[in-house]
């Protein structure tokens, strides 16, 4: 009986979802990483065959059930690759015989997002502050820890350069000992006591990548024996390097927002703004929190009474606009009418703008609003609003 091609199957493995596509000579596989995976659904819109569903991303992305937050029909999929280009997250990738391809960019063409995420290397101070608040690992750390940050560390002397001497008088120093007992930085051999030699004497070494000029030294000696200068040849700029990995960043803003150098720049895909409308967000759920990638919603500290205006509503949610990337997890996620908006008016991309892109774009333009809908068993749909009227 003879093999008939295509085959198509569905598998996981690990956190991965994988949807393979066997022709006679050759094989191909979807790769969906259920980790990077946010359920922002720009992959259903711009699938051109319709083969990508929305499942139900706030019960996955909180663990509470193993569905993926989207669902790939392999059978239905040309494996042309656009969600890939288009994912925001990485969360896809294509291979043609076991090697990372992409058809649709490689026959066709099709542009790709525009986007900016970098650090200024004369600005940046090294601080960290970055890779500390990045959502998503994207910031790469080569800054050496140093001992103020644990044990272990790096002498934070080393973070300077500098020249520090350091000058014992022999004729005032009585070899007290009072130096070494109190800095690192110092040793002192004494001439062992005897009935022979009663005097004190010996032999006092400094060790200059020990020593941060703390004058201690300086003060503490009761003969004023001791001289420490140190020169600072430019300002301190910790070593090493923070940077950005792209194939993590999800543009979110976090870290240009932290640094307080202003050393970092963003400029994101996605042109748009999601509106939360607070009155009709039910207390209690905050699942928009729980799944928003870039961590822009938030639940606000709650206002005395006394200071509420009269008859105001306290706010159940809250964004931060300057966060938001307008992926739209928190709009496919939302159980509650309605209570998030969604609008996004275009999308910075380079090269050419196919005729297909712009089918897409429309698509993806689409404003929408949540309100999550299960017409067919484990996908689900949000609720699209009317467009908006241009004025004449």
């Amino acid at each position: 009986m003879s093999t008939m091609y295509p085959k198509y199957s569905r598998r996981r493995e690990g956190d991965t979802d994988i949807m393979e596509q066997r022709l006679l000579t050759t094989v191909t596989h979807l790769h969906l990483f259920l980790s990077r995976c946010a359920g922002c659904g720009v992959c259903v819109d711009a699938c051109p065959k319709d083969a990508i569903l929305l499942g139900m991303v706030g019960a996955s992305i909180r663990g509470l059930t193993e569905e993926a937050p989207i669902s790939i029909n392999p059978e239905k999929c040309s494996y042309c690759g656009i969600c890939v280009v288009l994912c925001p997250y990485y969360a896809l990738r294509l291979e043609i015989d076991d090697k990372p391809r992409l058809p649709i960019l490689e026959r066709e063409g099709f542009p790709t997002y525009e986007v900016t995420a970098e650090i200024d290397q004369e600005k940046c101070v090294r601080c960290t502050i970055c890779y500390e608040v990045c959502p998503n690992g994207a910031i790469v750390n080569e800054v050496p820890v140093f001992e103020g940050m644990g044990e272990g560390g790096v002498p934070r002397q080393t973070a300077l350069d500098a020249k520090t001497t350091f000058v014992l008088e022999k004729d005032k120093c009585t070899f007290c000992g009072i130096c070494a007992m109190l800095c690192p930085a110092i040793t002192l051999k004494r001439v062992p006591f005897s009935a022979e030699f009663l005097g004190n004497d010996g032999e006092i070494t400094w060790n200059e990548a020990r020593c941060d000029a703390c004058m201690v030294c300086v003060e503490a000696c009761p003969h004023d024996a001791i001289t420490v200068d140190r020169k600072v040849f430019s300002k301190a700029k910790l070593p090493g390097k923070v940077s950005i990995n792209i194939a993590k960043c999800m543009f979110c803003n976090w870290c240009e927002q932290s640094c307080p150098s202003k050393a970092i720049r963003v400029d994101m895909a996605f042109v748009g703004a999601i509106r939360v409308n607070t009155w009709k967000c039910p207390g209690g759920c905050s699942t928009c929190i729980d799944i928003c990638p870039c961590r822009a919603l938030y639940l606000p500290i709650p206002v005395p009474v006394t200071r509420m205006d009269k008859d105001s509503i306290r706010p159940n949610i809250a964004i931060n606009y300057k966060l938001c990337n307008v992926c739209g997890a928190c709009v496919n996620a939302c159980p509650s009418e309605d209570a998030i908006l969604m609008r996004r008016t275009g999308i910075h991309v380079k090269g050419e703008e196919t005729d297909l892109y712009k089918k897409i774009l429309a698509k993806m333009c689409v404003p929408r609003t949540s309100k999550v809908v299960e017409k067919t068993f484990g996908t689900v749909e949000t609720k699209v609003l009317p467009p908006i009227k241009k004025k004449k």
